[in-house]
């Protein structure tokens, strides 16, 4: 009998992604474990694996749709001695109901309150918001927010499949609001104003990262501390390490400061943390996130252990980590969690920025440029390489003492490299 492949859901909070690329044609055996189809989320493309074995019958959403709903068949698997008539004589391919199964483009001309594809009885409705995107929420949820005029893609589900309930709403609200409808959102389309332009459309990733950013700097009470560090040790110490050449790695400044941020999260753990409304989760793990900017924005993909870490792996890691980030090759667990995240941008010549706080987490590290500046060593002015490092902190877990002792850890690894060896 006929098996439907449906779209699988790849992180607990995936409601829908693309269907990149078929990596099998119709007719081709497919064996369990075999990798299928390349999914696209709004951070990482993944591969997806083949869990029942048979000939690939039919294709039934091509490669390059966007909005794929999860559990939405994508394909149907012929089982040994099944020819293509046996799609004829059974319901795969089309939902448990008998409805036939709509392509992308009958999808979005559909009024947003559909049922989604292959799901006869659904707890919840696709929303298509203000923003434009296609979110899913209860109806209790969606009529709750509509109420409060609270815009549900700005809300992170936490229902089946990361459909918006009626806490999520209601969590919202007690916050003041982080999925309000402003009156720029309220005004429609902006005038061109006979300007020309282009308009490159919003990827998943891009959307995601909006409503990460509204979420943090309207619910997230931000408070910032600057220090400034002396680094001609590091630089030094560095040089020695990178001139020996036989270890086949380069140190970089930036696997120093995570190292040194790992050691000083040991000294003050209360900064190793995540938010949630009912508790303050502190981890026994030091899981350093390191922003790295792609083509469609910013991912943190995750050091994990990185206290326990050599500065040899640590680097190695990080490049690895990096490369395929930018090609959306990581996989889930490499990117999801942390405790702490790490913002660079001194290479781009940045002497000093805040960075917004990535939640759920608590705190995050923003470090500027190494440069030459006059200091007063012992009453004298002398010329010194200092880097500026400002750290962004969730008022409601860590307080300003909190926050100045880890930068005070910090700077004592930055400023006597050797220390991060012992």
């Amino acid at each position: 009998m006929p098996v439907e492949i449906l779209m699988p859901a790849l992180s607990p909070t995936m409601t829908e992604g693309k269907l990149a690329k078929w990596l099998k044609k119709e007719g081709e055996l497919i064996k369990s474990g075999d990798l299928i189809a390349e999914i696209e989320t709004d951070k990482a493309t993944m591969e997806m694996e083949a869990v029942d074995e048979g000939t690939l019958g039919k294709i039934l959403v091509e490669e390059g749709t966007e909005g794929v709903a999860v559990n939405q068949p994508i394909g149907v698997l012929l089982e040994d001695g099944e020819g293509k008539d046996a799609l004829k004589e059974s319901n795969a391919g089309t939902p448990k109901g008998g409805a036939k199964v709509e392509t992308h483009q009958e999808q979005e001309n559909k009024p947003s309150s559909a049922k989604p594809p292959g799901d006869p009885k659904p707890v919840a409705k696709i929303v298509s918001t203000s923003a434009g995107v296609r979110v899913f929420a209860s109806p209790l949820a969606k009529r709750i927010a509509a109420d409060a005029g609270i815009e549900l893609s700005g809300i992170d589900g936490s229902g089946p499949n990361g459909r918006i309930v009626k806490a999520d709403v209601e969590r919202t609200i007690s916050q003041g609001g982080a999925g309000r409808v402003g009156p720029a959102a309220q005004s429609g389309p902006i005038p061109d104003f006979g300007q020309p332009y282009t308009e490159v459309p919003n990827s998943s990733m891009r959307k995601r990262i909006a409503r990460r950013l509204v979420e943090a700097k309207s619910t997230i009470p931000h408070f910032y501390l600057t220090i400034d560090c002396r680094i001609d040790e590091l630089l030094e110490f560095r040089k020695s390490i990178n001139g020996n050449g036989d270890e086949g790695y380069k140190v970089s400044v930036n696997d120093f400061i995570i190292k040194a941020c790992a050691l000083a999260l040991r000294k003050v753990p209360q900064a190793n943390a995540t938010w949630t409304e009912e508790a303050v989760r502190h981890y026994d793990n030091v899981d350093i996130s390191v922003a790295v900017s792609t083509p469609e924005g910013l991912i943190t993909p995750i050091v994990r252990d990185a206290d326990k870490k050599r500065l040899g792996t640590i680097s190695a890691e990080v490049k690895d980590l990096a490369a395929r980030a930018r090609d959306k090759k990581l996989k889930l667990e490499e990117f999801q969690g942390g405790g702490f995240s790490i913002s660079n941008l001194g290479m781009f010549g940045i002497r000093e920025f805040s960075a917004v706080i990535n939640p759920p987490q608590v705190c995050i590290l923003a470090v500027g440029k190494g440069e030459q500046r006059p200091v007063v060593v012992d009453g004298a002015v002398v010329i010194a390489n200092m880097m500026s490092c400002t750290l962004s902190c969730d008022h409601r877990v860590v307080d300003g003492a909190v926050g100045a002792e880890f930068l005070q850890a910090f700077q004592s690894y930055v400023e006597t490299p050797l220390r991060m060896l012992v």
